[in-house]
């Protein structure tokens, strides 16, 4: 996108809110870059240069504007579209890892060279992983300064910067601010702070639709690990350096978060991973656009247009709740899982709600007695034997994993068919051209709609939906009167 210049003129002369986030406009003469929405009037298109990422242009010199805020804007569609070494990467930095293990750990997950994984995120994006990073912590920086009462030097680190200074330095050259100065103007809007909790907001592109979004979580959310309550969805979080607990709600222009965690070094991570739950990166209009080509389809979308796809916080998390679903209604589901938690996962406090334990994550599912399991048996040993392979790192469900690679690494496994190996990569994965022709639900929409219902002749007349098949798949359950379609009530789950 940021290399087509005109199109990228025209979206910033229109003050297109659709592109923030795909590229960043650079201002020549002011150093200042900006989303394409920014309210201010547009410069002068020879004074324009456009990046892909708040990090290069930053690495360029300028500096984020006050009035927009750039680098508050929704991340770009493509690094959870696409599968490629680039968006792999994209999705692990966001998700900590060079903060945590450093380019060669990055290099490592990937499968690369360091050398390559450099090359080739300069040759594309313009910068490097620790820009790349570097913009990342900055960002968490500004979040804590607004939103929290914290002494700066705990801001510092908890934001992941090695010294006072560097953070210092950092929030001056990306904010044209010192931190002192960002919490000054930002005070009147965190007066009401609850102790403990911190606040924000979590933009998205509009249209989005709640609906299936909330309803799919809540309808099968994990007694103990997640509930609806008080209108919001909440539940526990597994971290780097401790655990949380998120509460978010749906509002018009955005989405309300509410966290609460034992280590603010987490808190990019869990903010990342609550916007990959709900996928809030997404591009509807482009995603609408391709579905509303079906005559079949196209009701349903004008009807309710934005449909997310609903994902998982963890990869491992979703593997297991996919196996312990398979054959069997959505409630039972729910209850297996529910047992599962209360004999292995790890206990929490939750002074907000009624939470009780992290997912039992795969060390702590290693010691798992197949026969505490109300389950048939060839489900127990599918279970045991995913279990194992996550353990040994036979599969790689990460954010970073290679949506081909593990399609074939869980197709090796025992008991791993087409449905359960499709919803673990359009969930875990988040892979948006993930079918599931043999889903009941799926089978039952497409007999009432008069499409093919065997799955091979559905996956035939699917083609023309790609690549955003997994998004089709919600439009097609939400043809049905089933929970996952409807927006919970504000009463507790």
């Amino acid at each position: 996108m940021y290399t087509d210049f005109d199109r990228c003129v025209r979206a910033v002369q229109s003050k297109d809110a659709r592109f923030d986030g795909w590229f960043f406009t650079a201002v020549l003469t002011t150093r200042i870059y900006c989303r394409p929405s920014c309210p201010v009037v547009p410069p002068k298109v020879a004074n324009m240069s456009f990046y892909p990422t708040a990090a290069a242009a930053q690495q360029n010199g300028f500096r984020a504007c006050k009035r927009c805020r750039p680098d508050a804007s929704p991340g770009s569609p493509l690094w959870n579209t696409r599968a490629d070494l680039v968006a792999r990467a994209m999705r692990l930095i966001a998700d900590g890892v060079v903060d945590r293990d450093g380019v060669p750990g990055l290099a490592t997950r990937l499968g690369y060279s360091i050398r390559q994984v450099e090359r080739q995120l300069l040759a594309e994006l313009g910068t490097g992983p620790l820009a790349l990073a570097r913009a990342q912590r900055a960002q968490t920086a500004r979040l804590l300064i607004e939103t929290s009462a914290l002494p700066m030097t705990d801001v510092a680190f908890a934001a992941g910067f090695a010294s006072v200074r560097t953070f210092n330095d950092t929030v001056r050259e990306v904010f044209g601010l010192t931190p002192t100065e960002l919490r000054r103007r930002s005070a009147n809007g965190r007066s009401g702070a609850t102790p403990g909790l911190i606040s924000l907001r979590l933009p998205f592109r509009l249209p989005l639709c709640p609906d299936n979004l909330f309803g799919h979580l809540a309808a099968t959310g994990v007694p103990g690990v997640e509930e609806w309550r008080d209108g919001a969805f909440r539940r526990t979080l597994r971290l780097p350096h401790g655990h949380g607990v998120v509460s978010l709600r749906p509002e018009p222009d955005h989405i309300g978060c509410q966290l609460r965690l034992t280590d603010l070094r987490d808190l990019s991570q869990a903010i990342t991973r609550c916007r990959w739950m709900l996928d809030l990166d997404a591009d509807p209009v482009a995603v609408d656009e391709v579905l509303r080509g079906d005559p079949v389809l196209a009701p349903y979308v004008d009807k309710s247009p934005g449909r997310r796809v609903p994902r998982a916080v963890d990869g491992a998390e979703m593997a297991v709740r996919a196996v312990l679903g398979q054959q069997v209604s959505t409630a039972a589901a729910r209850t297996h899982a529910g047992r599962l938690v209360t004999a292995y996962g790890e206990p929490i406090e939750d002074p907000g709600g009624g939470l009780t334990h992290l997912f039992p994550d795969v060390d702590a599912l290693a010691s798992l007695d197949p026969a505490s399991l109300a389950v048939p048996g060839s489900r127990r040993t599918t279970l045991t034997t995913l279990v194992a392979a996550l353990a040994a790192g036979e599969v790689d469900l990460s954010v970073g994993g290679d949506w081909h690679q593990a399609r074939a690494q869980l197709a090796a496994l025992p008991g791993f068919g087409p449905w359960t190996i499709e919803t673990i990569t359009m969930r875990a994965l988040g892979d948006p051209d993930a079918f599931l022709p043999g889903d009941l639900g799926v089978r039952i929409a497409a007999r009432e709609l008069g499409l093919p219902s065997t799955p091979a002749a559905l996956t035939r007349h699917a083609s023309a939906w790609q690549p955003w098949r997994s998004y089709a798949v919600q439009y097609l359950w939400a043809t049905g009167d089933h929970p996952i379609n409807r927006l919970p009530s504000a009463a507790v789950a």
